[in-house]
């Protein structure tokens, strides 16, 4: 099945809304931060604060893409059924672009203690990861385009029916409950180790890049939908305020309106395996 469409010339907001998003993203940051530190100053409020940066890799369940949208005055409706999707986690650039800290599929972390026994928290949590279509698939493929009407096992390429990927980022933003059960509650100097559970939900804001019938668009960063977590693991601290941390976390993802080409939309969710390892510092009022 052949669906060619003439090549999409770039936009001037490809360029521009990485900048934007990398601004409002800081802005939003340091406004929480700003609130729950005038917060931690009262009797009631926050005993201490960490921050935390690394890297991740990520399994994905299968999915179900719905497109739907006109590319070129061309309408289409049609789903495609158990899409495999892998992650891209770039981790060999931590030795070939050390400098570049953030090609990698990174995370950052800023929680705030509700206790002075620093056993409860309330994370803000920002997962770059990358979700990417693999192309050649055979799959079932559902709906039309333009008057042709179809119900059929299909392999699917760039060429032929689309790719699709979210790789400036799948984008998880989402805010954490987090309870530590710490092993050592006398002795908080180095070498001791805190297992944790932490349970959050929030939003993606990813920025897909598209090709459909061989017209591709790398798209806009956008709210695209919601998403829930579970993760657990431990946090070793090797030096007084400095620490280690290894986790696994598995979730769910459902993109309600992830931008395509020409103003169309998709749909698709997956569920998701991470593994995650950081370093941290504690920061006490």
């Amino acid at each position: 099945m052949q669906y060619r469409l003439k090549p999409q010339t770039r936009t001037w907001y490809q360029t521009s809304t990485a900048t934007a998003l990398r601004k409002y993203t800081t802005l939003f940051f340091v406004l929480f931060i700003c609130r729950f530190a005038a917060f931690g100053q009262t009797r009631t409020g926050i005993r201490g604060m960490y921050l935390q940066w690394g890297y991740n890799t990520e399994w994905f369940t299968r999915s179900t893409i719905r497109f739907k949208g006109a590319v070129d005055g061309v309408p289409h409706d049609f789903t495609a059924y158990s899409v495999r999707g892998v992650d891209q986690n770039d981790m060999d650039a931590i030795f070939k672009k050390p400098l570049q800290i953030s090609v990698p599929q990174y995370n950052y972390r800023i929680g705030f203690y509700l206790n002075q026994a620093k056993t409860k928290a309330i994370e803000l949590n920002f997962d770059h990861t990358k979700y990417i279509v693999s192309d050649n698939q055979r799959l079932h493929v559902k709906g039309y385009v333009g008057d042709k009407h179809f119900d059929t096992d299909t392999t699917v390429t760039p060429s032929n029916f689309f790719h699709f990927e979210h790789t400036n980022g799948a984008n998880f933003y989402h805010i954490n409950y987090v309870q530590f059960w710490p092993l050592n509650k006398t002795n908080r100097r180095a070498g001791y180790f805190v297992p944790m559970l932490k349970v959050g939900a929030g939003f993606m804001i990813p920025k897909t890049d598209v090709t459909l019938f061989g017209k591709r668009l790398d798209n806009k960063f956008h709210l695209a939908g919601y998403m829930a977590s579970v993760e657990g693991g431990a946090k070793y601290y090797f030096a007084h305020q400095w620490f280690l941390e290894a986790t696994a976390k598995t979730g769910f993802a459902n993109y309600t309106n992830a931008l395509t080409v020409d103003g169309g939309k998709a749909r698709h969710s997956f569920g998701y395996i991470e593994l995650i390892g950081t370093v941290g510092f504690d920061i006490n009022w």
